[in-house]
């Protein structure tokens, strides 16, 4: 049986990071896909294509959608990018749209729920939004690429970050290289 994700993409620079991680869940996985209306307008500024996935679009106002229901059940949310606004919404329960709301049911029913946050540098309220975030069961995972792997492109430091994402999702993905130690 297939897994099944969500992806919500929300109006924060580095929707690369988003289409990557299309690229490589629509391969395998069914996946349901909410985008923003900013995220619509950076992906065009960014030039970033968000159409043709093999993916089930849903429009962000249809807050009464399967995905955004605890009955509907699903292997986990990742919010790639995740604008601080979307942050907030989503560590304090601010359930507005479908984005907000799937990732409410997803803390609520204590599935996988990942933001990948964007924005640098992080005021104290972006940090206490993180912590609310962390501490309702979400993942915090920066888009912050290592460098161990000695990248060439940007390419390379997007997949480091998309592998992360995937790592926690439990995909098995051969996007980056894993650190085996100084002597490796």
């Amino acid at each position: 049986m297939k897994k099944e994700f969500v992806v919500g993409i929300t109006g924060a620079s580095g929707i690369c990071y988003a289409a990557r991680l299309l690229e490589v869940l629509c391969r395998d996985a069914n996946v349901h896909l909410v985008i923003s209306g900013v995220a619509r307008q950076i992906a065009a500024h960014e030039g970033v294509d968000l159409s043709g996935f093999t993916a089930t679009y849903h429009d962000i106002d249809m807050i009464g959608a399967g995905i955004g229901s605890g009955s509907y059940r699903h292997d986990g949310m990742v919010v790639i990018p995740c604008s601080s606004k979307t942050l907030a919404a989503i560590a304090f329960g601010y359930a507005d749209n479908l984005i907000t709301r799937t990732a409410d049911v997803c803390l609520k029913e204590r599935r996988k729920c990942i933001l990948v946050t964007r924005e640098t540098p992080l005021s104290k309220i972006h940090l206490k939004n993180m912590l609310a975030a962390h501490e309702a069961g979400a993942t915090i995972l920066p888009a912050c690429p290592g460098f161990y792997h000695h990248p060439k492109t940007i390419d390379n430091l997007v997949d480091m970050v998309v592998a992360r994402v995937l790592d926690h999702l439990g995909v098995d993905h051969t996007l980056a290289e894993r650190w085996s130690g100084y002597d490796a």
